[in-house]
């Protein structure tokens, strides 16, 4: 496993992270790992950085990882999903402000439908085996239903499992629910290396 640290808004705003992913792929690829051999995962906005990542790969013509495991991605920075408006009072963990203030200091003056900036906007065919998690209460519930629709279009391998009374990264909350997520987890990165 390789967590890489890298730099955060508002002191290092869009395109900071994003070369950062870059560049630790690139540390990857000079260790000798393939590409066949990565499996990105990210969780709410590193969800988004490992969709940028695979975005800028594809757009350079480079080979893309085997496959790619999100967990309550943040896809879509311009918030036009319906469960920013249905969930709002749901989610224990996410709200509207807290979320506008990420945007800002992220990217303000940016084009939101960037895909570079929000991924949901970008184009996905050949893109590797998707995996995608998500709590039913969460405000980002739209961004990860709109993403799985976006892949289907796109003939890519994808599943979605929406996970009943739960809120945003509940992966990470030491609840029955989170164990049986992680289990999950673990069987599509076998399925996929096999």
């Amino acid at each position: 496993v390789l967590c890489f640290d890298y730099r955060l808004a508002p002191e290092n705003p869009y395109p900071a992270a994003l070369d950062d992913a870059v560049k630790t792929w690139d540390y990857l690829m000079l260790l000798g790992y393939g590409a066949r051999d990565v499996i990105l995962t990210g969780d709410s906005a590193g969800g988004n950085l490992a969709l940028a990542l695979t975005l800028r790969l594809k757009q350079e013509g480079r080979l893309l990882p085997r496959g790619i495991l999100l967990m309550s991605p943040w896809a879509d920075l311009t918030s036009s999903g319906k469960s920013f408006q249905t969930k709002a009072q749901m989610d224990p963990v996410l709200n509207r402000e807290y979320i506008d203030r990420m945007v800002r200091a992220y990217a303000d003056g940016q084009e939101l439908e960037d895909p570079m900036i929000s991924p949901l906007f970008g184009k996905f065919t050949g893109f590797p085996p998707f995996y995608i998690q998500v709590g039913e209460n969460e405000i980002l519930l739209s961004d990860s239903v709109r993403l799985h629709q976006a892949f289907v279009d796109a003939n890519v391998s994808v599943k979605i499992d929406i996970y009943a009374g739960m809120w945003h990264v509940f992966q990470m909350s030491p609840v029955k629910a989170a164990r049986a997520a992680m289990d999950k987890n673990a069987e599509f990165i076998y399925d996929i290396c096999r």
